[in-house]
């Protein structure tokens, strides 16, 4: 069998397995986004309108603080208003501590920064850093969601990370493919 084959049947056995594991998840999930960034703020923001409990989690404090006085780091169309709706309503929240965020969660979405080193890969360190955290703070299962931008083989890389955590991680990948802007 070819490599590639192999590597289809991998990642197919991977998507059934985490439709199962979410499949149990029916109705409100408790969703954690750790980076609250472009990406990370739309992925809450969008999970806490279709009704999920979400924490966006970010390291940047000053950033925490001001999504918490309603004041957005990026402007997406109708987001402020999403944000602002969700959080009244306690479906969304926000903290400066993605250690304790990640505790009693269903779902963690990474969506931290991947920058270019100066060889043109992607510096992973964030992403690894998230990793650990997630290995040494989860308190249940759960199922952790590679929303950066990332390189193939990454999802093994995670896994090795995560492998010791006390409660099983499941390692996805769910990129983020924005919409590219052509200004006129």
């Amino acid at each position: 069998m070819s490599k590639g084959r192999k590597s289809k049947i991998k990642n197919d056995a991977n998507k059934i397995r985490t439709h199962h594991i979410l499949k149990k998840y029916k109705g409100i999930m408790k969703i954690c986004v750790v980076g609250s960034g472009y990406v990370g703020l739309v992925t809450g923001g969008c999970f806490s309108e279709i009704g999920n409990h979400v924490v966006c989690a970010d390291l940047a404090k000053d950033k925490i603080d001001n999504l918490n006085q309603g004041i957005l780091p990026i402007y997406e169309p109708g987001l402020e208003e999403m944000v602002k709706r969700n959080a009244e309503k306690k479906r969304l929240t926000f903290s400066a501590n993605p250690s304790e965020a990640v505790k009693g969660v269903d779902v963690i979405f990474v969506a931290v920064g991947t920058p270019s080193r100066s060889d043109g890969g992607a510096h992973l360190g964030y992403v690894d850093d998230v990793a650990q955290m997630v290995a040494e703070n989860i308190t249940k299962e759960c199922v952790l969601i590679l929303k950066s931008t990332v390189p193939v083989k990454t999802n093994s890389r995670i896994r090795n990370i995560v492998k010791d955590a006390k409660f099983k991680v499941h390692v996805v990948s769910n990129p983020d493919r924005g919409k590219t802007a052509f200004g006129e």
